[in-house]
């Protein structure tokens, strides 16, 4: 490499260090780490700072040490901020993380006419602007963001498929938000992204091979395999709402299924329907067995197909993970499935929106962070 092309790896090599160090870090610390001399990574941080990616914090003297204390250096991880948008057929919701994944802003609103795509993203980019405005961040700061929505979207962002409407079909949704907000954007289905979500933040991180499920009002599933997002032709993976033969018990008109809808009131009811059920009313003990047979079918299904080593409940379903869990789980024992885990979203319904904040980052990464290192 050149010497233009060497600075620039260095430069990558202590700012990722930074990135990942849970705390500052003082050039002894870095020299350790990164393999530099000390006088590479002096000017190294020399440029950071100046660029504004690097705080030197005051020097703060070791208890019972001799010399003078230890210069200490930590990121600025606020200094390039990243938006996640997530839309559901009733209201958006955005967010303004840094490079950590540290949500800093939140917006939130009812959609005003969501079978007009147009209107929808113009709410979106609304809502990404006024998230922004509560982090106290200026615009120039914000450096692409990445949208969670429904249905088949493929590599590209691009809508495919979506149950129930056509008017979303062929919506262009990073070319559309980049259109509103000039930065990069990305898209994935909102069920991949709770998927990405759990395995960086949440339930599944001790898992490569995950599935992220929700059943009930709302259906989908997220893949990972070997911990990337498996979208499928044209990003139908996991769109088993679509999927008729699959979904012929469709129980959506039950109140137990409506813990998965965006509804607040219908949840309310599904809530409810839950407390019967651990109080004992056998009406409600029913429904829930009902419920619990339509989820077992397809996951001893996915068992046998993709068979993940996990299996991560969410959207709604966490909220009577201590009816559901135990029911499913013996149910599958009963059809003797491959002894897939089971548990319940750790992130609940922030889950579609932190894996946007992922996708945003892992997308980004050369951009923010600089090329890898050769043996990286």
């Amino acid at each position: 490499m050149n010497q233009s092309a060497v600075r620039r790896v260095n430069t990558s090599v202590i700012l990722r260090a930074l990135a990942v160090s849970a705390g500052p870090m003082t050039l002894t610390a870095l020299a350790a780490q990164a393999r530099l001399s000390r006088r590479t990574i002096e000017l190294v941080l020399h440029s950071l700072v100046e660029a504004g990616w690097v705080t030197e914090l005051d020097r703060v003297p070791t208890s019972g040490s001799a010399g003078r204390p230890a210069r200490r250096y930590e990121l600025r991880a606020e200094h390039a901020l990243l938006a996640a948008v997530r839309i559901t057929t009733l209201d958006a919701s955005a967010v303004i993380a840094d490079v950590r994944g540290r949500i800093l802003g939140r917006a939130h609103r009812p959609l005003r006419a969501y079978q007009d795509p147009q209107i929808t993203l113009d709410d979106a980019a609304a809502l990404v602007l006024e998230a922004l405005e509560a982090t106290g961040g200026s615009a120039d700061r914000l450096r692409a963001g990445a949208v969670a929505g429904g249905g088949a979207i493929d590599d590209d962002g691009v809508v495919r498929r979506l149950v129930h409407t056509t008017r979303w079909e062929g919506v262009d949704l990073p070319g559309e938000l980049t259109r509103r907000i000039r930065v990069p954007w990305f898209a994935d289905n909102d069920t991949n992204l709770g998927a990405l979500a759990e395995r960086w933040r949440g339930a599944a991180g001790d898992h490569d091979n995950v599935v992220w499920a929700m059943f009930g009002n709302r259906a989908g599933l997220g893949v990972l395999i070997r911990g990337a997002v498996h979208r499928g032709l044209d990003g139908a993976a996991g769109e088993i709402v679509q999927a008729v033969s699959m979904m012929t018990d469709l129980i959506e008109d039950r109140p137990v299924a409506w813990l998965t809808s965006p509804e607040p009131a219908k949840r309310g009811v599904a809530l409810d329907r839950f407390d019967a059920a651990r109080a004992g009313d056998a009406t409600a003990l029913a429904e829930v067995d009902e419920l619990v047979e339509h989820i077992a079918s397809i996951l001893t299904t996915l068992s046998w197909t993709v068979a993940p080593s996990l299996i991560v409940l969410g959207g709604g379903l966490e909220d009577a993970a201590d009816v559901l869990l135990p029911r499913v789980r013996q149910a599958m024992r009963d059809a003797r499935t491959p002894a897939v885990e089971l548990r319940a979203t750790g992130l609940g319904r922030e889950a579609s929106l932190i894996g946007a904040v992922k996708m945003a980052l892992d997308r980004m990464d050369t951009e923010l962070f600089g090329p890898l290192a050769p043996n990286a």
